[in-house]
């Protein structure tokens, strides 16, 4: 009787060990979570609507499970930090960084994918022809993001991809991914595979991506 009870005293004092170091940590995550809630609802929420679900034509979804699978903390931080000039996202750079990170914090707190932005991101620059991909943007993407990317402005329901506030901070591999995959529950729809809205070839998606880095001011 003796070695049976050993080993459940020990185990259960090694879940009390556990628990005791993890509960600051978790108590810490939901303080954050519960700071970056408010700070989004008194700055944010006006735009991208409660629970960052978005409006289409007005202000995208920051917590589709696709656009958190595959965007960084510092992506997101560096976004709402300096905004998207030339649309309607002010920058919010005077709430400093702890607040920005509370507000990416809670954001986060609605994934419901695993993180998969350190490797989208190291994924190999494009490399493409951009006369052809600008004739692909032409037939599938200025219908939703406008003829030069220019998004909501230009009346379309797709966010505005061809300003330097978008691609001067992600990656190819971000865009990469978003057109090959598309994003659930809203207007963008994968655009590869049998089951996209047009089966584009890898080679095709990177002229897409070449020709958007060579907008003016891109």
């Amino acid at each position: 009787m003796a070695n049976i009870r050993q080993p459940i005293v020990a185990a259960i004092g090694g879940l009390l060990i556990v628990s005791a170091l993890s509960s600051p940590a978790l108590a810490a995550d939901d303080a954050a979570n519960a700071e970056g809630k408010l700070l989004f609802v008194q700055t944010c929420q006006v735009c991208h609507q409660a629970d960052a679900i978005g409006k289409p034509g007005f202000a995208p979804s920051l917590t589709n499970k696709e656009f958190l699978s595959i965007s960084s903390d510092a992506f997101i931080e560096a976004t709402i930090r300096d905004g998207r000039p030339g649309t309607g996202m002010p920058p919010f750079g005077f709430l400093g960084e702890a607040k920005l990170q509370a507000i990416t914090a809670y954001l986060r707190s609605f994934a419901e994918l695993p993180d998969r932005s350190a490797a989208i991101d190291r994924q190999p620059d494009a490399h493409g022809d951009p006369r052809l991909g600008e004739q692909w943007f032409h037939y599938i993407c200025s219908t939703c993001h406008g003829i030069k990317g220019d998004g909501y402005a230009a009346g379309g329901t797709g966010t505005a991809i061809g300003k330097p506030g978008f691609l001067g901070k992600v990656s190819d591999g971000f865009i990469r991914t978003t057109i090959k995959e598309g994003r659930s529950n809203t207007r963008m729809l994968g655009f590869q595979g049998a089951a996209g809205l047009a089966n584009l070839t890898n080679e095709e998606i990177d002229d897409i991506i070449v020709y958007l880095r060579s907008l003016p001011g891109s």
